[in-house]
Formats: C-alpha cells, sequence, structure tokens
C-alpha cells in the first residue's frame, strides 16, 4: 500500500511540474514578433489525456488549482476557462469507464467535443460580459490544433511518463469502476 501511495503523489507532482512547465515555456519570451498561427492549449490537452487515463492522479482540486494558475499567469479572466476545464475534466471523469470500450477514436471525438465546448462556453460567456477578445480565427485554429496534438500528448504520456490506463486486471483486483 505504501508504495502505491507514494506512485500517487509522484504522478501528482509530475503532473504539477509539467503544467507548470508548460506554463513556463508559454510566458518565455522566444520571439518579439506576434505569432503567425496559435499555439494549441497544451495544458488543457494534458489534463484531459491524465483524467482519462489515471483520474486518480488529477484530483478535481489539483486541476483547479492549476487552471486557475494558468489564468492569472497568462492574463485571462480568472477563473473562467478554469471552471469551464474543471467541469470539462468532470464530464470525462464520469465518461472515463465508457471510453475504454469505445477505442481512442471514440475517446478522440468525445475529447475533440469537450474542448469545441470550452471554448464556445469561453467565448459565449465574455461575449455577454462584453469583455474584448482574439478575433475567431487564431481562436478556431487553436482549437483545431489542440485537438490535432491530443493523439501526440496521450503518445508521450503512455510511452514516455507510464501514465496508462487501469488494466482489467488491476480494476477487478480493486472492485472498483475506474
Amino acid at each position: 500500500m505504501d508504495s502505491q501511495t507514494s506512485q500517487l503523489w509522484l504522478k501528482r507532482g509530475l503532473y504539477l511540474f509539467l503544467a507548470a512547465l508548460i506554463l513556463f515555456l508559454h510566458l518565455l519570451p522566444l520571439d518579439t514578433k506576434p505569432d503567425r498561427w496559435p499555439f494549441p492549449d497544451l495544458l488543457i490537452a494534458l489534463t484531459f489525456v491524465w483524467v482519462l487515463r489515471r483520474p486518480e492522479f488529477v484530483p478535481t482540486l489539483l486541476v483547479a488549482f492549476v487552471m486557475l494558475m494558468a489564468d492569472l499567469l497568462l492574463q485571462r479572466p480568472p477563473g473562467l476557462l478554469a471552471a469551464l476545464v474543471v467541469l470539462g475534466a468532470t464530464y470525462l471523469r464520469s465518461a472515463a469507464f465508457g471510453l475504454r470500450d469505445s477505442g481512442f477514436v471514440g475517446e478522440w471525438s468525445t475529447v475533440a467535443a469537450v474542448i469545441t465546448t470550452i471554448f464556445l462556453l469561453n467565448r459565449v460567456i465574455l461575449a455577454i460580459l462584453s469583455v474584448q477578445q482574439a478575433a475567431l480565427g487564431p481562436v478556431v485554429i487553436q482549437v483545431v490544433l489542440t485537438i490535432a496534438v491530443y493523439p501526440l500528448i496521450v503518445l508521450f504520456t503512455q510511452n514516455g511518463l507510464g501514465v496508462r490506463r487501469k488494466s482489467s486486471a488491476e480494476t477487478g483486483a480493486l472492485g472498483a469502476r475506474g
């Protein structure tokens, strides 16, 4: 049991480290001219991969903390995107058991729908509140790139970090669904 507990906290720390690294690289001024293409939201994609693979590694409070820090550091309206990502992660957490049988294409399309919904709700809420926001074109490109990079993050997470879904033997031995 002690080994499982240390593994759990090690993976939570790894998620926190990766989130901090993504934010650091996002804030690092590597180029002085404006970007032609918006960068995919790697933090959302990473969070959703981990939520679907091993939800115990990314509890809801950790996701909320990381996304709120991202909102504050990236100068977005504090809490809005964080709340939407937490809602999306909660939905995916509840749907994770059913997505195991649908294969990767089913998982990818579900995540694509959730990411699209998050970005649409973010724009609608900001429009209702009359908050100035980026043009629609770059936001659509960012959504498409975030969806497109999802399989790469799945490969990196599974092969590089060892964050895989629980096998049916592990799930059966624990007597739990997830």
